[in-house]
């Protein structure tokens, strides 16, 4: 009988359709698991095709293709340790999200998924079948229990993993990151190892794809001595890591021998990873290699662009000045002292030549009309068109770089400064945004390919937000402020609170009647605006899907 048991775990970051370099990945950490001695490498849920495929699975031809993947790979494989590993399988009618067992150039088994997630930006329900509860399988004389992702967020399946003699847990997961999400695993995976009496690995991707984001930050637990679990292994949250853990036999069972420690930053550093990791991500596996995007002078502009060069490097950050005669001079020397700080190109177009060509093209049917948002959004619209024309001719992905708060309430221009390809601060409230400035400023990590120090002048900190369309304006001109703001869209977006709840909270009843109707009224400019990285519990698109024509409102 077998005392000892080595896992090799693949924290690894696959693509979403790229079934040559995903199999490649699994290829090379079983080497490292076979020249380490496992018995087993471990890669996470859907990793042959990348996750999440959304209606990709459902065409045939891509399903027979994954599952073929891992068929070559078995056979590839044979002469070392077993692997479990995420990917398709159809059989028959059905499709299952499932987790292959290969070994000794066979498919052993395949663990399907009974819990299939439908809630937030889940749809697995639509996609899968729902697989039956099962029992555990071997590897080397071990019986393993392997729940998929969301099969370990309720007992079901895990206690009958342990019933039908589960000596070990091993989850493999695509589990998207948002604030502070390690602790909600966390205190999911202890009620398993409490109710079972097993020691846990859970094992998750690393990766952007869309506007998700796979964090890893993968764990193993032991069942405590005096109950509750115990964290002996942490790994690096957004890093790919290749890990061995080894079990050892006790005579309360098999337990992980402590190890891997690795430190896990506060909320604003995982975000301000996230928003980075997003970009690259979204970046590299879709064949860019350098941005563009208008430098306002503005706070959203200036922490958009220091997120793209932590991303990518200043060199391949170019920015751009589009003022017009209501650009002051203090936005105009914000930008060029950003844009110093930060080591990027500077150019500048203006706009009042193209504005007057318009207004001019327009004169004979605006004739007799007072000016109104309609000539500032031209102003809007035509650096849309300047920084489009910019993508076009050089092959930069162009950045947006409206807020939270802003795309909420519709304060922002649809085919104007909406137009791009990419929102890195799309699900940053504005408030977070100064916040994410000040903690930039103040930080610098290895990941980051951008300069240290202050590469966002504190001027654009420190001053009143502004589109700077008309003379004199300001954003509290029209809005309440931010403070006030985004902590009324946090009670609608994020906690669906009715309007009597939030006027109870201690919000001004007509100011809360506002932010709903501008809320509701702008979902038909979010259904056309630019993706960008999921960071909170509650972000627009998949996580909140609203009717575009929508007559109910709330009463007070």
């Amino acid at each position: 009988m077998a005392e000892k048991f080595r896992i090799t775990l693949a924290q690894l970051n696959p693509t979403v359709g790229d079934l040559p370099g995903n199999a490649a990945k699994a290829r090379a950490a079983w080497e490292r698991a076979r020249d380490a001695g496992a018995a087993m490498l471990a890669l996470p849920e859907m990793f042959i095709t990348g996750y999440q495929t959304q209606d990709l699975v459902l065409k045939r031809a891509f399903t027979e293709d994954a599952m073929a993947r891992i068929e070559s790979l078995a056979r590839d494989c044979a002469d070392g340790p077993a692997i479990g590993i995420g990917g398709p399988w159809a059989s028959s009618d059905k499709l299952y999200n499932a987790w292959w067992i290969l070994h000794r150039g066979q498919v052993v088994t395949r663990v399907l998924k009974h819990d299939l997630p439908h809630k937030q930006l889940f749809d697995e329900l639509r996609l899968f079948d729902q697989g039956p509860l099962q029992g555990p399988y071997s590897i080397g004389g071990i019986r393993i229990g392997s729940p998929i992702c969301e099969d370990a967020w309720w007992p079901e399946v895990a206690e009958t993993l342990a019933e039908s003699g589960a000596e070990i847990l091993i989850v493999p997961n695509g589990s998207p990151y948002h604030r502070n999400k390690l602790d909600l695993r966390m205190g999911h995976m202890v009620g398993r190892v409490v109710e079972t009496g097993l020691p846990l690995v859970y094992l998750n991707s690393v990766g952007g794809q869309d506007d998700q984001l796979y964090d890893g930050a993968s764990f193993v637990l032991n069942p405590g001595a005096d109950g509750g679990a115990d964290k002996v292994v942490q790994l690096a949250p957004f890093d790919e890591v290749i890990e061995h853990v080894d079990f050892t036999r006790s005579p309360e069972g098999w337990r992980a021998t402590p190890g891997r420690m690795d430190h896990q930053p506060d909320e604003w550093e995982q975000d301000y990873r996230a928003m980075t990791e997003g970009l690259r991500d979204y970046m590299r596996k879709s064949g860019f290699k350098r941005v563009v995007l208008g430098l306002s002078g503005g706070i959203d502009s200036a922490l958009v662009a220091a997120i793209a060069g932590d991303a990518i490097g200043p060199d391949n950050l170019r920015c751009v000045m589009l003022p017009s005669e209501y650009t002051s001079q203090p936005s105009l020397d914000d930008a060029a002292d950003c844009a110093t700080r930060l080591g990027a190109r500077l150019d500048t177009v203006g706009i009042e030549g193209p504005r007057d060509a318009v207004t001019r093209a327009l004169a004979h049917l605006m004739a007799g009309t007072k000016p109104d948002t309609t000539e500032e959004n031209i102003q809007s619209r035509l650096r849309g068109v300047m920084l489009m024309a910019i993508s076009n001719k050089f092959g930069e992905l162009l950045l947006t770089t409206g807020n939270k708060s802003e795309i909420a309430v519709g304060y922002a221009t649809i085919y104007g400064d909406m137009a791009g390809g990419y929102n890195p601060i799309k699900d940053l409230y504005k408030t977070r945004v100064f916040e994410t400035c000040r903690w930039r400023n103040a930080n610098h990590r290895d990941w980051m390919l951008g300069r240290r120090g202050e590469v966002i002048p504190p001027r654009i900190i420190s001053k009143p937000p502004s589109a700077e369309l008309r003379p004199d304006q300001k954003d509290q001109d029209s809005l309440p402020p931010y403070e006030v703001l985004d902590a009324i869209l946090e009670g609608l977006v994020e906690k669906d609170l009715a309007l009597k709840d939030l006027v109870a909270h201690g919000f001004d009843a007509d100011t809360v009647r506002q932010v709903e109707k501008l809320l509701y009224n702008s979902e038909w400019k979010r259904y056309q605006a630019a993706p960008g990285p999921r960071i909170s519990p509650r972000a627009f698109w998949l996580d909140r899907r609203y009717p575009l024509v929508n007559r109910w409102r709330d009463q007070l």
